[in-house]
């Protein structure tokens, strides 16, 4: 069967974004509005179509700018979506990235679609296509994390689904109903006090806060299918958390919690709440999101799976990163300049005042 593929004209993205959203392999992150929130990076949409024209198979990718070095990066997050087993409307969609490649000067194409490390078949096409797969122990040596924690919702109610968190887990989020933990669902006029407690989170666990500015964008161009829900005890927020709705997904993206009250449990109930929007939209699955792929408990980075293991899912170890890389010589130039920049970062964060 013939497909075509079709570079999309700017602006025209209804049709390839209607696709994603109701294909089983679509993210937030491949519909276009993503390049909204990613602002300092291009956007191209490549479709795949069949005889009859209709979309078999999209890809959002996401196009970096490498300007000291005169080349371009690109990269389709959780993408490509269609059939992954499809090994035709696969190599449409990469002839489609082939030309993108070619108009910008690309040095590498990744790919990492949200499939699991046991679907050898795809890793098979992948491989056979030219791309070279990369993985890691931890899962965080990738741009998007490699082992994620779902709790899987197809024919399970509300019912059924609190009975089956762990016997803590429930405790908890009992705890924080009887103690008046309150959960509201907020406007951009509570980003203020989300990134107040994204910073005191991300003090305590040790990462780098985007911006205010990187989640205004995120609430804007995302629209209905991303909510901030915001925890409340005696009025003061103290917790909150931002969640996407999208493709059948409900995926839990970002969380902070303040260093006061969390003898209330805030965090158990902010999540059985979006628990609960996840079921009510009808989603199949509700994505915790990233954790190591080291079990030890004994590792810096236990407590965040065991805290997502309290809700009794699943850990899906997916099959990483795939790249193709177009300009080789360009391609370990790039790395060495982003190592580079990785070094001096670290020298800037020792040398900085705040540490003395």
């Amino acid at each position: 069967m013939a497909v075509i593929f079709e570079i999309i004209e700017k602006g025209n993205y209804a049709e390839f974004d209607r696709f994603v959203e109701r294909h089983p392999q679509g993210c937030f992150m491949q519909s276009s509005a993503w390049q909204k929130v990613k602002n300092n990076w291009g956007f191209e949409a490549v479709v795949s179509r069949g005889a009859d024209g209709s979309i078999r198979g999209a890809a959002g990718v996401l196009i970096q700018k490498i300007p000291l070095i005169g080349t371009s990066f690109l990269y389709s997050p959780r993408g490509p979506v269609c059939d992954l087993h499809d090994r035709e409307t696969l190599l449409d969609l990469k002839a489609g990235v082939d030309a993108l490649a070619k108009k910008t000067n690309a040095h590498l194409y990744k790919m990492d679609p949200d499939t699991l490390i046991s679907d050898t078949r795809f890793c098979a096409i992948a491989r056979e296509m030219g791309f070279s797969q990369l993985c890691g122990s931890t899962g965080f040596e990738t741009i998007q994390a490699r082992f994620n924690y779902r709790l899987y919702l197809k024919g399970r109610t509300e019912d059924d689904l609190f009975r089956n968190l762990t016997q803590k887990t429930r405790y908890n989020v009992r705890v924080a109903q009887k103690k008046g933990v309150e959960i509201r669902v907020a406007g951009p006029e509570y980003l203020d006090e989300f990134v107040r407690l994204m910073r005191t989170t991300g003090e305590r666990d040790g990462f780098a806060v985007r911006p205010k500015s990187y989640f205004e964008r995120m609430l804007s161009a995302l629209g209905e299918h991303v909510r901030l829900y915001m925890a409340f005890y005696e009025d003061r927020p103290i917790s909150g958390a931002i969640t996407t709705n999208f493709a059948g997904k409900t995926c839990y993206v970002y969380g902070a919690s303040d260093n006061v009250y969390r003898n209330v449990m805030p965090n158990y109930l902010i999540q059985w709440e979006m628990i609960r929007w996840a079921v009510e939209t009808g989603c199949t699955v509700y994505d915790f999101q990233g954790v190591s792929g080291n079990l030890d408990e004994n590792d810096r980075l236990y407590g965040l799976y065991r805290f997502k293991k309290g809700f009794n899912g699943t850990l899906d170890e997916l099959a990483g990163e795939f790249d193709y890389v177009y300009k080789p010589a360009k391609a370990k130039l790039v790395d060495k300049a982003i190592d580079l920049n990785e070094a001096l970062r670290g020298i800037r964060r020792r040398l900085s005042p705040s540490r003395a």
